[in-house]
C-alpha cells in the first residue's frame, strides 16, 4: 500500500518505516527539518519536509502522495525533566494534536484517504474504578488543572480521527520505552531524581518502542476502525517498576517521599501518575490486530533497554 507516516524520525517513527518498507508498502515519510531527509531516504522513504501546523503544505503533501493510509505520529516533545508544568512542557504538541489533525483529516478527505491511524495515549482513562482499564472503559474528566490542556489534546485526536476519517483507528499506547524513548528518565533514576511517591500505587503500562512500531504496522494492514490499547502483558505500580529500573539501570532504589513532598517537588500530575494512575489491557489489540509484543513485561524489556545503552 501507499502509506504517509508524519512524525517519522520520531521514537516510533524511526522503527515504523523501516518496518513498512520492508513488509513491500510504499512509504512517504515526514519530517520538520531538512537535516533529517538523509535518515529517512536510507530507510526505504521518499522523504518530504513539511510542518504539520502550515495546512495548505500539509494537504499538498499528502495529495502528491495519494496515500491509502495515512499514519499521525506528529510530536514536538521537549525536555521532560519538570512536569510541574504540563501543558507548558506539551504547548507544541498539543497544538499538533489538535490544529495538526484537523490538517491531517481534511487532506485525507481530498485525497480519498480512508484509513487514518493516530497515536493516542492511555493517559486517557479516569483514575477511578479498576486498576486495568478495557477500551469500553469511561476516559478523564477531570485532570489536574496544570495538565488539563494536554489531556484535551489527546482526547481531541481520539474522538476526532474515529468521527472524520471513514477508518479512523486509534492507538492508546502505553509509556514508550527502549530505543530513542525515555533515556532521560534512565538518567533521572541514576541520578536519584526520580522517588517513590506515597508508596507508588499507581498503575503504569509500558511498551517497548520496537514493539510499538509493529503494533503501528498491524494497524495499517487490518483490523476494524476504533480504538486499541497497545501496551505490553504486565500493568504494575510504581512501588514495584521504578526499583526494578534502578536495579536494571545500576543505580541505588530510588528515594521515597510522602505526597506532599512530591507534589512540591514534581507538581500534581507526577503526584497522580505516582499514586493514582491506571494500566490497560492489550487484549483487544493481540486478538483483532493479532499483535503480539515481543517483550510481554517490562521485567523482560528494561535489561535490553539498558543493555542497549551501553
Amino acid at each position: 500500500m501507499r502509506v504517509f507516516v508524519t512524525g517519522a524520525t520520531g521514537a516510533l517513527g524511526r522503527h515504523l518505516v523501516p518496518g513498512l518498507v520492508a513488509a513491500g508498502h510504499q512509504v512517504t515519510a515526514t519530517t520538520r527539518s531538512p537535516g533529517k531527509i538523509g535518515e529517512l531516504r536510507a530507510a526505504g522513504a521518499e522523504a518530504v519536509v513539511v510542518d504539520g501546523l502550515d495546512r495548505e503544505a500539509v494537504i499538498a503533501a499528502v495529495g502528491a502522495a495519494e496515500p491509502e493510509v495515512i499514519v499521525h505520529q506528529m510530536t514536538a516533545l521537549a525536555e521532560m525533566r519538570n512536569l510541574r508544568k504540563v501543558d507548558q512542557v506539551f504547548a507544541a504538541t498539543n497544538e499538533l494534536r489538535t490544529r495538526g489533525t484537523d490538517n491531517l483529516l481534511a487532506a485525507a478527505e481530498r485525497a480519498g484517504t480512508r484509513r487514518v491511524v493516530a497515536q493516542g495515549h492511555n493517559f486517557i482513562y479516569d483514575q477511578s474504578g479498576g486498576p486495568v482499564k478495557t477500551e469500553t472503559d469511561p476516559v478523564i474528566t477531570n485532570p489536574v488543572p496544570s495538565a488539563a490542556k494536554t489531556l484535551a489534546a489527546i482526547k481531541y485526536v481520539d474522538a476526532t480521527v474515529q468521527e472524520r476519517a471513514p477508518e479512523g483507528i486509534v492507538l492508546r499506547y502505553g509509556s514508550f520505552y527502549g530505543p530513542g524513548a525515555s533515556d532521560a528518565m534512565v538518567e533521572m533514576v541514576r541520578k536519584r531524581q526520580l522517588p517513590v511517591v506515597a508508596g507508588g500505587a499507581g498503575i503504569w503500562s509500558f511498551i517497548e518502542t520496537t514493539d510499538a512500531a509493529a503494533a503501528t504496522l498491524a494497524a495499517i494492514e487490518r483490523g476494524e476502525p476504533g480504538v486499541y490499547n497497545i501496551a505490553d502483558d504486565d500493568p504494575a505500580p510504581v512501588s514495584e517498576w521504578l526499583p526494578y529500573l534502578a536495579e536494571v539501570a545500576g543505580a541505588k532504589p530510588p528515594m521515597r517521599v510522602p505526597a506532599w513532598l512530591g507534589k512540591l517537588l514534581a507538581g500534581e500530575f507526577v503526584l497522580a501518575q505516582m499514586t493514582t494512575a491506571r494500566g490497560v489491557s492489550n487484549e483487544k489489540a493481540r486478538k483483532e490486530l493479532d499483535w503480539t509484543p515481543k517483550y510481554p513485561s517490562w521485567r523482560d524489556g528494561f535489561p535490553a533497554w539498558i543493555k542497549g545503552q551501553a
